[in-house]
């Protein structure tokens, strides 16, 4: 006999819909968009044909709808590492886990998700109002490594970075996995850079910026800059990637990540037009996921 998932560690809202997401499997598209402002939902649902289904609870909105014939999920994921491993983990067991008898379902349902996020670009030749579609997924947050992910991880990359940043061992091991070829094949085109984006856990230290506390290495930023793998450069910094690659690929699902890059942390430069880069990536991508 099947043995089923507690209570404790599935936990279920009173109507069956999955905790933080608020949602039941027969509301959920098997594609899905991530965006982390909550706002941000409307902006990318207002180019849909029709709307089939609306919640939020917290900073976790969905809107789910067709576009173009394709039925798509908008999920908002807040901000963070933290954030994804509770949307990834719960969308997963709205497809894979059955919710009534709380055991997991023979046949493996695939998602494909595509993060559209705002990023700040780390390479001079990469300008404001420019796309970066993520190749690889560098995260210096420690999410991951609560789960035995050892065989999807660029173990010889990641060496590389740690000795190049000279990473201090009271730091969790920075990881990388690549992202969905798949999905990469769909979405890119002459409009975009590919990438290698770097996932940090926070925005003021994390990302290397000083307001009124030291950093514990102010000068990681500019070797995140220069680090260079076999031509691979690290292109731009933001909080989520990373952490959706991982548990995409644990999970079994196909994850890119496409930013619209509004800053140029290289030479100090901003977006006069920020919501136009956002709405322009926006509808880039609705349109060649169809």
């Amino acid at each position: 006999m099947i043995k089923p998932i507690l209570p404790s560690e599935l936990i279920l809202n009173k109507d069956g819909s999955v905790y933080h997401l608020n949602l039941k499997p027969e509301q959920l598209a098997n594609t899905i968009i991530f965006v982390g402002d909550q706002d941000r939902v409307a902006k990318v649902a207002k180019h849909f044909d029709e709307i089939l289904f609306e919640t939020q609870k917290r900073e976790f909105k969905t809107i789910t709808g067709v576009f173009k014939g394709k039925k798509i999920s908008i999920i908002s994921t807040g901000i963070g590492p933290d954030n994804i491993d509770i949307v990834m983990n719960e969308l997963d067991a709205l497809v894979n886990i059955n919710l009534k008898t709380r055991t997991i379902k023979p046949e493996h349902t695939k998602l494909s998700i595509v993060r559209i996020g705002t990023s700040g670009s780390l390479q001079d030749y990469i300008p404001v109002d420019s796309f970066v579609l993520a190749s690889y997924g560098l995260g210096m947050d420690s999410t991951l490594h609560a789960y035995d992910c050892e065989h999807i991880l660029e173990t010889e990359i990641e060496d590389a970075f740690i000795k190049h940043t000279n990473w201090s061992n009271r730091k969790g091991r920075p990881y990388i996995v690549k992202g969905s070829k798949t999905l990469e094949n769909k979405l890119f085109s002459d409009n975009t850079f590919k990438g290698f984006t770097a996932t940090a856990n926070g925005f003021y230290g994390p990302q290397g910026r000083i307001l009124r506390l030291a950093l514990q290495d102010a000068t990681l930023n500019s070797k995140i800059d220069s680090f260079n793998f076999n031509d691979l450069k690290i292109t731009n910094l933001e909080m989520e990637t990373a952490a959706i690659y991982g548990l995409s690929k644990l999970l079994g699902h196909e994850a890119l990540s496409m930013n619209a890059i509004i800053a140029n942390r290289a030479n100090g430069t901003f977006s006069d037009n920020p919501n136009k880069t956002i709405e322009n990536l926006i509808t880039y991508t609705l349109n060649k996921l169809v």
